[in-house]
């Protein structure tokens, strides 16, 4: 089982963010990503349908042999994990979740940002998080709408990009936030963009690096860390095939293969 892969999977292209993380830490694991670029954006669905999408990919990740599991989606975290953790026990399983403890540590204004999509800005667990971690920081929170469906098309830097990325980051800095959680695994890709909008002194954070941490802990408690070669990553998309193939390489810096996921 060590040199079994590990399964990952996201509503689309952002959990490559976090895919990145886990290969920088973990090289030599091996690595299945699926993306359910099909549904996307999970944010517009139902909790029921994503929890359906939830347990079809697991089952197929687990099908393909995984010995873990991460859910690289906020949204997918918050309506699927608990389910999925029930019902496979046996698995190491690890979410996401917004950056809202370190940011609260980290900020020195006392005014945290937070860039995430509506739909986890609305969730019981974003709430939750506030609640726990930032009873003594102010919290601005900015959903944005058309971010992930533009990243989605492989645009990272276009005009329309940047003005819309614009329009979300002003009224953070014009609050004095000087820490900004990227709340969406798609927006790490943003980083480039956003440093070119922000003061040198303004912290991005995200929980890419956390998740693999985390993550790591889990398969050495379980002995189950690999030890030899990784193997090339394997791709799933449940959108279009050479779509995926395209924006790829713009996102993700090794090489993998792409196919087909139909369930």
């Amino acid at each position: 089982m060590r040199e079994a892969p590990i399964g990952v999977f996201d509503s689309g292209v952002g959990g490559l963010s976090v895919l990145a993380e886990i290969q920088r830490l973990l090289p030599n694991e091996s690595l299945l990503y699926v993306a359910d670029c099909g549904n996307i954006p999970y944010g517009e669905k139902t909790a029921q349908f994503i929890q359906q999408r939830c347990s079809a990919i697991a089952g197929f990740l687990q099908q393909q042999g995984a010995k873990a599991l991460v859910v690289a989606c906020n949204t997918a975290t918050v309506a699927g994990v608990a389910d999925l953790r029930r019902d496979y026990p046996q698995w190491p399983i690890v979410g996401m979740e917004p950056a809202v403890k370190p940011a609260a540590a980290a900020t020195r204004s006392g005014v945290v940002g937070v860039l995430a999509t509506t739909g986890t800005l609305q969730s019981a667990k974003f709430a939750a998080l506030l609640d726990r971690f930032a009873t003594d920081v102010r919290v601005i929170t900015q959903p944005c709408p058309g971010l992930v469906e533009l990243i989605e098309n492989g645009d990272l830097h276009s005009p329309t990009l940047r003005q819309l990325l614009q329009s979300y980051v002003e009224p953070l800095l014009a609050a004095g936030c000087d820490t900004i959680i990227l709340g969406c695994t798609h927006y790490p890709f943003l980083k480039p963009l956003l440093k070119q909008m922000i003061a040198d002194d303004i912290s991005l954070i995200d929980t890419g690096a956390a998740v693999a941490r985390q993550l790591q802990r889990l398969l050495a408690e379980r002995d189950l860390l690999a030890h030899g070669a990784a193997s090339a990553a394997q791709f799933w998309t449940s959108g279009e095939e050479q779509h995926f193939r395209n924006i790829l390489p713009k996102l993700w810096t090794s090489s993998g293969i792409v196919q087909k996921f139909d369930v």
